[in-house]
């Protein structure tokens, strides 16, 4: 019997269901896996052979494809991975071939403040210790490849500078004449490590390296990891790990792995990571795990691979998007189905009664203190003012051509007429709307959710494009921000605006998708507005070309590709039973 999520924690909850968990040859079975597509790690953790599933399922038509996203969040979540995870067990309530695609976690929010988004309540992912703390080694070894391009790039540096054209000659090396003033790559390391944003590297002798500024960002803001998620094939991966610049030459020309001759090592470290990890809901459905979060700084979605042998695999596919509409669908939206071919046939809005209170005038929830005690008393007002957040992403939804169905994610201290407001609201904005007590009873409590994704998954929709690829980027720019975050325009830095001009002239830029780095907390490229903010323009201080990946990387207002550790961090409360070997405290 399950434990009561108002009186238990999630990692109480998930070791419970541990013990009675599908080992992973029975999912593979139910999935009708062939033997030798299934490749365990343990009994309950396996990766899946993409190329063999797509060569036997080849012709087997693919499934619903459905996204969920949310409305614009509190620094606490809304609870998308835990409605992901009861929207799946709740379609297996009805008896559907489900099947959900999510990212995996990084180290960074697992052990700081956010946790390690495998759901909660009676609605995740398991298990949950493998899932928080690395799982199958994907993330090291994008950090592997990764600094092994980093490596490359200090080293030829080194030796150009210590070397004769003569002895470099003799070495096969030919002089890249690298600025290493221009170095558009940084070290990368899976945690939130505030004092490692900046550095100098190479003091000491000249033996020690060569002395240059550099720094780290969190993993899953590398290239390599936005290149894991919209790979097609090992030998896409392999031509597209060439293409990342590294830095620039003297005269301004890009420097690739290509280049350093270390695309073919780093791709290396990656032929077991571009296979999708298996793991399964509480309730047994099968879960593939794989590529990264943060679609504020990264494109926040799970791999197109692991949704293309889903929708081989099953007949509905659940995938979800980071952050909110302006963010993660925004990407599913115009990046990743541009990127796949596919097509969604719905998508999930997840709003709460907590965010909507935020939104509408309520005090900002704060990451590691208490909850204010005015998110547990009914408001109603509060909540049909913060609507206005919610109707914005319906509306974003809706241009895309795809019919949304709004999740209210249910707390138990919600009321039936803060409830109702929302419902009333939503419909009257165009969408279906179901309430979901997911979190406090399973997939029992997600089959009004289930019935409603069915219904619009039934639907006839119109699914388009935002722009098209030879629309110039500074309109697509243009576009994301009024369309999608509701701004007047948009204002650049000298430095952002000399790029986008060279890029506008650059044909091979110019094809590349628009990958927006922004802020999550707010519409705006400000954290601390709330609501639909208006009056107010778009600041692109930068833009950022990761060739590899095929994105160009417009970075709005004030945010960083390394996080910070909180005060109250999670490491605080995990620890180990000695005698048991089990972790404890992972929320």
């Amino acid at each position: 019997m399950a434990l009561d999520p108002t009186k238990h924690a999630d990692w109480e909850i998930a070791e419970a269901a541990e013990s009675n968990m599908k080992k992973v040859y029975q999912l593979a079975e139910e999935l009708k896996l062939e033997e030798e597509e299934l490749l365990p790690h343990g009994h309950y953790v396996a990766k899946v052979d993409y190329k063999k599933v797509l060569d036997r399922k080849k012709d087997r038509p693919d499934g619903k494809y459905i996204d969920v996203t949310a409305i614009t969040p509190t620094p606490l979540g809304e609870g998308k991975s835990t409605s992901t995870m009861g929207l799946t067990q709740g379609m297996g309530k009805l008896g559907k071939n489900v099947l959900a695609t999510i990212r995996q976690p990084s180290g960074g929010p697992t052990m700081n403040v956010k946790g390690s988004a495998a759901g909660g309540g009676l609605a995740q992912c398991i298990p949950l210790t493998p899932f928080s703390l690395g799982l199958t080694g994907d993330i090291n070894a994008i950090m592997n490849a990764h600094n092994l391009g980093m490596v490359a790039l200090n080293s030829r540096l080194q030796h150009e500078a210590n070397s004769t054209d003569a002895f470099l000659e003799r070495s096969s090396l030919k002089r890249l004449d690298i600025d290493p003033k221009n170095v558009s790559m940084n070290w990368i390391i899976d945690f939130c490590a505030q004092g490692l944003r900046n550095i100098i590297m190479g003091l000491g002798g000249r033996r020690d390296g060569f002395m240059m500024s550099s720094g780290f960002n969190i993993a899953v803001s590398s290239e390599v990891m936005a290149i894991l998620a919209v790979a097609n094939d090992l030998k896409d991966m392999r031509e597209r790990m060439g293409k990342i610049v590294v830095a620039y030459d003297k005269r301004g020309n890009p420097v690739t792995t290509e280049d350093l001759d270390v695309a073919g090592a780093m791709t290396a470290w990656m032929v077991e990571a571009i296979n999708p990890n298996l793991m399964q809901t509480l309730e047994g459905q099968p879960v593939f795990v794989h590529a990264g979060p943060f679609a504020n700084i990264a494109i926040g979605q799970s791999s197109i691979i692991a949704d293309r042998i889903g929708l081989k695999l099953s007949d509905y596919v659940i995938t979800e998007s980071g952050f909110a509409a302006d963010i993660g669908f925004e990407k599913f939206w115009n990046l990743k189905c541009r990127m796949s071919g596919l097509t969604p046939d719905c998508a999930v809005i997840v709003a709460t009664i907590r965010a909507l209170k935020c939104h509408g005038g309520a005090p900002v929830p704060k990451p590691g203190q208490p909850l204010d005690p005015v998110y547990k008393e009914e408001n109603v007002e509060w909540v049909e003012k913060g609507c206005a957040n919610l109707i914005h992403h319906i509306k974003t939804v809706k241009k895309a051509g795809i019919s949304p169905v709004v999740c209210i994610n249910h707390f138990y201290t919600d009321t039936d007429n803060e409830v109702n407001a929302v419902r009333r609201l939503a419909e009257e904005a165009g969408a279906r709307v179901a309430l979901s007590k997911h979190w406090q009873y399973g997939g029992d409590g997600a089959k009004e959710f289930a019935e409603a994704v069915v219904e619009a998954c039934d639907e006839k929709n119109d699914f388009k494009f935002l722009y098209e690829l030879e629309t110039p980027l500074r309109e697509r720019i243009d576009l994301i921000a009024k369309e999608v975050y509701g701004a007047d325009g948009v204002e650049y830095s000298a430095d952002a605006l000399e790029k986008a001009k060279k890029m506008e002239k650059d044909p091979k830029i110019q094809k590349m998708g628009t990958c927006m780095v922004k802020t999550h907390l707010s519409l705006s490229d400000n954290p601390a507005i709330k609501g639909v903010p208006k009056g107010w323009k778009l600041n692109i201080r930068d833009i950022l070309t990761y060739g590899g990946a095929d994105f160009v990387v417009p970075v709005a207002g004030a945010i960083s590709l390394m996080p910070g550790t909180a005060a109250n961090p999670a490491y605080r409360k995990v620890d180990v039973d000695v005698d048991t070997g089990k972790v404890k405290g992972l929320f």
